[in-house]
């Protein structure tokens, strides 16, 4: 077992668990929900989804040779609601995780002890990768949080619905052992 590249794959299968409850998530909501706040301070689905295409093109592109943090990048910008539809929200979601996506699977492990920079600051290409991780993770997190809100009672579990541990346990269970048999 090679612990490079089994790392790569594991991180692979969790971004891509990730953008898939975020994709669940956002194709549950209609256009006016994409732009819907809490308060001044809260940010859309739009504004994040927003963000994450602004930080992940910024971050994965050219990842190994120039700095995470490209001069072309307006990140101030990225939390202006300004987008005009669902379609093209969903168009910068899509062009910030191909982004991401394309970089990650050009990694070699020997890559992953490579020092890159970020706002100048160095990390090594695993430290950057677990950085965006944490990241993605929280504002996918949030993503979710919106979606609950909104849909309400009308809203589906994107994991272990609550009241059902017990019953999926037992089924995950019971699917394993009828692998082990066969």
């Amino acid at each position: 077992m090679n612990l490079g590249k089994t790392y790569l794959q594991v991180v692979s299968s969790r971004f891509n668990a990730m953008k898939k409850q975020g994709d669940q998530t956002i194709n549950r909501l209609s256009e006016e929900e994409i732009h819907w706040t809490y308060n001044d301070v809260s940010n859309s689905v739009a504004v994040i989804v927003k963000h994450l295409n602004g930080n992940m093109i910024s971050r994965w592109t050219n990842m190994l040779h120039s700095d995470g943090e490209k001069p072309h990048r307006n990140r101030d910008r990225e939390f202006e609601d300004d987008i005009g539809s669902k379609q093209e929200l969903i168009f910068a979601w899509e062009k910030g995780w191909e982004t991401l996506f394309a970089t990650l699977d050009s990694l070699k492990e020997d890559d992953l002890l490579k020092s890159i920079y970020i706002r100048g600051e160095e990390h090594t290409v695993l430290d950057a990768i677990e950085r965006q991780m944490a990241h993605y993770a929280s504002h996918v997190g949030q993503i979710i949080y919106i979606g609950k809100q909104l849909l309400g009672d009308g809203w589906e579990s994107l994991s272990i619905p609550k009241g059902k541990s017990q019953e999926y346990l037992d089924e995950m269970l019971k699917k394993h052992n009828n692998e082990k048999r066969s």
